[in-house]
């Protein structure tokens, strides 16, 4: 039987298990102890060690009759300031802005594009009579 191939990762596997065999660690007592109230500390406490938070029946009298006396100050407050405000009729943003004068002048282009034809039809010209002296017509 042929032997058996070890793989790199088996050989590294192998050697991390060495190494953690050969560590030697120890705890202090005042290191156990801070470890043990930190978890001590982060540890979810019981639904049943919860004690649920009791009101008297006069605080939920209190809290309404203050919600109740803020919503009709503001009530009051809002009526109060919308009657001393005038009534403003809507003014048109046109009405708003100063006329912009514009002094307009007819754009001449037909001139420029003009000369061009003539330019390409003259070199038209150029080449035809070049083609037919080449010819010979």
């Amino acid at each position: 039987m042929p032997p058996k191939k070890v793989k790199p990762m088996d050989k590294l596997a192998k050697q991390l298990r060495d190494d953690a065999e050969q560590i030697n660690v120890s705890v202090s007592d005042e290191l156990d102890h801070r470890i043990a109230a930190s978890l001590r500390a982060v540890t979810p406490v019981e639904e049943s060690k919860r004690t649920p938070v009791v009101r008297p029946p006069l605080f939920w009298w209190a809290s309404t009759i203050t919600g109740v006396a803020a919503a009709l100050a503001v009530i009051a407050i809002v009526n109060w300031q919308a009657d001393e405000q005038p009534v403003s009729t809507p003014v048109p943003l046109a009405e708003l802005q100063p006329p912009i004068e514009l002094n307009m002048e007819a754009a001449k282009l037909t001139a420029p594009l003009q000369q061009e034809l003539d330019a390409l039809q003259s070199d038209l010209k150029k080449a035809e009579e070049k083609v037919r002296r080449d010819i010979g017509l």
